[in-house]
């Protein structure tokens, strides 16, 4: 455990969740690291964001059939759920098994994946993989609609192999034949795609309905198949049970588990801890990321600020920061744009392999709409996360030099850690306003908007916009 166990917490709410105030962080540390570890593992209990205000006052969101709505309530969720990991933990598979809108235009399809990912998204791989193969915007995505008996599709089975599971090079062109035989008749029920979509619609006045899956053993190949070295008449349900005991899948999920909460960076003895415990665990998601989590790997503060925050993760983590958007707000989907402008469209990941990440999140567009952003959106002194850190700063002391006043908003705005050249440009600024005093005879208001300002100009730094 490092000396500074705030600044300890404050990275694993950063990687675990969307950051922290200093007062979630001081009540976190109340508990406990390996509480709050635990805690963040079972969101089952921990009781769920109550959407009822939002749906009632914005009626787009009950059907979420556009997809700017279905963004919307993306954000809402990510921005007030209590089940941090969870959300979290949605995003990356999201990322991993990338399904856009673009294709599908079929908003609530895309976020309904979302949802599995939040209920499957912690347990067994092997069980996410099912989940997966049956959800039927991955079906649409990658074809298997078209996977037929007599007419294989190969799309979904080679995705699952390279982009999902194993990675290229443990494979073979034959193994991907055989796993979109095995996975043929897996379709999508009550969205029969054959026929002309005006048709299929149009007796749905209030919207496109829910697709599920069908599975169509008509449609299905009952031949037998060789698939990484072994025989037999294959399902899908088989081929995800050889998939989830290979070797190579622990590596894959490990390096991916690795870059996502821990460094942009790969580490192989990292990597290799954690498939190991893919193994012991049988796939266990919630086993690895407690292992990560307890880990030097994890805890060592050379990797507190080594990953390159997402564009959702900037966002909501401003925004948790401020407290904004807690009740209904029509303009939340300026902030879904925010993230699109910075290169991550939720719901519309750009290709199948996904986003890129690390630097590729930043370039000289990106990082003015990243710094544009968040400035914006904690330049609002009105948000109750705002007032409440201005309020903080009041009631601990009446005034404050600009070294006070910059390691105080530091640690507002979430314990933040910043080098000594960082700390001293901002020390710098804070000196063009003297001394800050929050007394009735002098201008608050002035000081107020001081505080703000600096807090604005943490907020472009490069520590914050790292995790």
């Amino acid at each position: 455990m490092p000396e500074n166990e705030l600044g300890l917490m404050a990275h694993l709410l950063r990687r675990g969740g969307f950051g922290a105030t200093l007062q979630e962080l001081q009540e976190y540390q109340a508990k406990g690291y390996e509480a709050t570890v635990e805690e963040l593992l079972h969101p089952e209990d921990i009781p769920e964001w109550n959407d009822d205000l939002v749906r009632r006052y914005q009626p787009d969101q009950n059907s979420v059939m556009y997809f700017e709505s279905a963004q919307s309530y993306c954000m809402y969720k990510m921005i007030n759920s209590k089940r941090l990991l969870e959300e979290k933990i949605s995003l990356f598979w999201h990322g991993l098994f990338a399904t856009a809108y673009g294709k599908l235009n079929h908003a609530k399809g895309v976020l309904n994946q979302t949802d599995t990912f939040r209920r499957h998204g912690l347990g067994s791989f092997h069980n996410i993989l099912m989940e997966l193969s049956r959800d039927p915007a991955m079906i649409f995505w990658l074809d298997n609609k078209d996977n037929h008996k007599d007419a294989p599709n190969e799309n979904y089975g080679r995705e699952l192999l390279e982009l999902f599971s194993m990675g290229i090079g443990n494979y073979s062109e034959d193994d991907v034949k055989n796993c979109a035989r095995a996975f043929t008749g897996w379709t999508i029920a009550n969205a029969d795609y054959m026929a002309e979509r005006a048709s299929r619609d149009s007796i749905w006045p209030s919207g496109r309905i829910d697709w599920q899956f069908e599975y169509r053993p008509e449609d299905h190949d009952e031949t037998d198949k060789e698939f990484l070295g072994r025989t037999g008449n294959f399902n899908g349900d088989d081929i995800i049970d050889i998939i989830a005991m290979r070797p190579a899948t622990s590596w894959f999920i490990a390096g991916k588990l690795y870059n996502y909460f821990v460094s942009d960076t790969p580490n192989e003895e990292a990597i290799s801890f954690l498939a190991e415990e893919y193994r012991k665990s049988s796939g266990d998601i919630r086993s690895m990321l407690r292992a990560l989590f307890l880990s030097d790997y994890f805890k060592s503060e050379s990797v507190w600020y080594d990953k390159i925050k997402s564009p959702a993760e900037l966002v909501v983590g401003t925004a948790r920061l401020a407290g904004s958007y807690k009740t209904p707000q029509s303009d939340i989907t300026n902030l879904a744009s925010d993230a699109n402008f910075m290169g991550q469209e939720i719901l519309n990941p750009p290709t199948v392999e996904g986003w890129h990440t690390g630097m590729e999140w930043v370039d000289t567009g990106t990082l003015v709409e990243r710094v544009n952003s968040s400035a914006l959106v904690i330049g609002d002194n009105l948000q109750p996360g705002v007032q409440a850190m201005i309020q903080h700063l009041k009631d601990l002391k009446n005034s404050y030099q600009p070294n006070e006043l910059v390691d105080e908003c530091l640690l507002l705005i979430g314990s933040l850690n910043v080098t000594d050249s960082t700390r001293e440009r901002l020390v710098e600024f804070a000196a063009n306003f003297g001394e800050v005093k929050f007394t009735p005879e002098d201008a608050v208001a002035c000081s107020e908007q001081q505080v703000v300002e600096l807090l604005q100009l943490i907020l472009a730094t490069r520590e914050y916009q790292m995790a």
